[in-house]
This record gives C-alpha cells, structure tokens and sequence, in this order.
C-alpha cells in the first residue's frame, strides 16, 4: 500500500497554503497509478520521489488530479519540508520534468522553511486574441485589466498567462467559464493564469485558476510565482535585485505568502515559504 502524505506549503497552518499530497517512494508505481492516487487525493498536485539521484537528489514527478505537469511549486515545497522533517533541514536537489530545482530547507523558530531556484525563465508577448478569449473566459472587460501590468505569457518551468487586475474588488470577483478557459489553456499549453494585483511597489496579491487540472483555482502557486518574478523583472517592474510578497488563497479560505527573490546576474528565480503536515483526519 502506498503511503500519501498530506502537506500544506506557503504556510505554517495547516488551514492555510495550498495542499499537496506527497510520495517519498513511489519507485513501484507507473503512470496510471500515479494519476490514479493524484485524482483520489483530489489536490491540486500531488509529488511522487520516483528515484534516487544521489545523498541528496531525487526525480520528482508532478500529477494534478487530470494529467502530469512538468513542475509544480507547492508540491515542491511540501516534498522538501517533508524530506526535511525525516533527515533534517539542509540542500535538496531535485531532477523534475522541466529541469533541475534545486532546493534548501531551513529552521526558523520551529517552522520548515524551503527555498526553490527555479529553472531559467521565459517571457513573451502574448497574442491580443488569446487575450481576448482568456478575459470572455474570465467574464473581465477589458476595462478591468491593469494597463501597468501588460499581458504576458510567463515560464519557470511551467507556463502561465500573467493579466493584471485594475483592482482589488476584480481580483476578488473570480467566476468563470470552467470548459472555456480549459480549452484556451490547453490551446496555449497554460498551466494557470496567474492574475495579479499590485498593492506596493514589492506586494502583489495573486489568484489562479487551475481547469486545466481539475480543479476550478489553486490556493498558493509557487511555479506561477516564479514566472510572474521573471515577468516583473523583464518588464522592469521591479529592480533586477528585489524581494517580492505575493499574498494567494485568502479569497479562498485558505491565506499563504509566498515570497519571491530576484538576484542580480541570476536569471533563476527564487521562491521560498513555510509548510508544514496537514494532521490526519483535517
């Protein structure tokens, strides 16, 4: 019998965050078992460790409850907290479908913290059309976009179509057309949309719709984050070095924080927050 762990990331509640089920083995199992597990979990992503790749490395592989995707920032966290509460705090690397992550896993009084480098990320201009389906999908006017936050398809790993919202009451207002966006998204080989509210020069709120998964958002993204680091930093949004505060998941219950480092002459992007077990029985 396989044993499924039960992680939240970005958050230290395990209320809070973005929950991701877990598989430190998962040697044994094929695809279709995979999917198999993901879809009964019913979380956004679950982590499978399928190999060891030295003291510290491992594949990884990344299931939603409908398909495989190639990275998956939250459930990277979640796996990393959780290798750390069995070894240790301490370097992780992990080989994913989209590259090599590595990871560091610290202890900052009494809270697992772990902090992902990104694969090296992409920006490009996204067409006015899919745009234009993407905000029918959404139900947005174009009058709701934030014409400071121009659209842009972003990648780390995985990729997202970034859309700024004119305000937080927008943000806030998600309904949209599930079978519609889905087939954009798969059209434009979408992970999320990572749609974006700028509250300060380093403070964000962010939400993501997730159908293409299986399920209608995601609480707390990491790979989304990522990508919208690069996109700020190539449209010189931010400075080239900044630390960012994406604020996700409390129009849905469920608060995180994600934080997101730029360094100067690393186009990596760096994406860390806190995680911890979901008890069983929640």
């Amino acid at each position: 019998m396989t044993d499924v762990l039960r992680y939240t990331a970005f958050s230290s509640d395990p209320k809070g965050g973005n929950p991701a089920g877990v598989v430190l083995d998962a040697s044994g199992l094929d695809d279709e078992a995979m999917l198999g597990i993901a879809a009964e979990l019913g979380y956004s992503e679950t982590a499978f460790l399928t190999e060891r790749t030295g003291e510290h490395g491992y594949v990884i592989r990344y299931f939603s409850p409908k398909a495989e995707v190639p990275f998956c920032g939250h459930a990277t966290v979640a796996t990393a907290i959780a290798l750390a509460e069995r070894n240790g705090p301490g370097d992780l690397i992990f080989t994913t479908p989209a590259g090599t992550v590595p990871v560091t896993v610290t202890e900052e009084g009494g809270t697992l913290r772990a902090t992902l480098t990104s694969v090296e990320p992409q920006v490009e201009k996204a067409e006015e059309a899919d745009v234009a389906e993407a905000l029918a999908a959404l139900g947005w006017p174009a009058a709701d976009l934030d014409p400071t936050l121009p659209p842009r398809i972003a990648y780390a790993g995985a990729r997202h179509l970034v859309l700024g919202a004119a305000t937080r009451a927008r943000l806030a207002d998600l309904s949209y057309d599930f079978d519609r966006l889905t087939a954009l998204m798969h059209r434009l080989d979408l992970t999320t949309l990572q749609l974006v509210r700028r509250e300060s020069d380093d403070v964000f709120h962010v939400r993501d719709p997730f159908p293409v998964g299986g399920v209608v958002e995601d609480p707390a993204t990491g790979a989304a984050a990522a990508a919208f680091g690069a996109y700020a930093r190539e449209l010189g949004l931010v400075p080239e070095e900044s630390v960012l505060t994406l604020h996700q998941g409390e129009d849905m219950g469920r608060p995180g924080i994600l934080t997101v480092e730029l360094r100067t002459g690393d186009p990596r992007v760096r994406v860390s927050g806190a995680g911890t077990r979901i008890p069983d029985g929640d």
